[in-house]
């Protein structure tokens, strides 16, 4: 009852920062939703929202932006690194590099992988004592 309350009277875009609009458009793009209610788009945009939230004053806490009095994306890399909740945002939210470093990790990649060919049954061998 409550929530049908806030939805007649509007309230309801002020109990969330997120515009819901959006958060339609989100859902909606998704091939398996073909309609959305009200009150998941809302728990939705809620949800989204305190995710953010957290994830934001995570990163902030244990970042270094609390000497910089700033969250910075550097911040929000490294949580998505090394913080197990985080992990699934390492895609996302990656460690910035240099061109010319990146660059240098894939030459490096593409030799390991050539000697990997080589030598495959003792690389296992070595991965099951470290």
């Amino acid at each position: 009852a409550e929530m049908a309350a806030a939805r007649l009277s509007g309230t309801e875009n002020r109990l969330v920062s997120l515009p819901l609009s959006r958060i339609r458009v989100i859902m909606k793009s998704s091939p398996e939703v073909s309609s959305i209610n009200q009150d998941a788009l809302f728990l939705t945009a809620k949800a989204t929202e305190l995710f953010v939230q957290y994830l934001a004053t995570y990163s902030y806490k244990h970042g270094r932006g609390k000497e910089k009095n700033a969250l910075t994306y550097t911040d929000l890399s490294h949580t998505a690194e090394e913080c197990e909740t985080f992990q699934f945002l390492a895609d996302i939210l990656p460690k910035k590099i240099l061109a010319s470093k990146y660059l240098k990790m894939l030459e490096k990649e593409k030799r390991d992988g050539e000697v990997r060919e080589d030598n495959e049954g003792e690389e296992e061998e070595d991965e099951d004592k470290a």
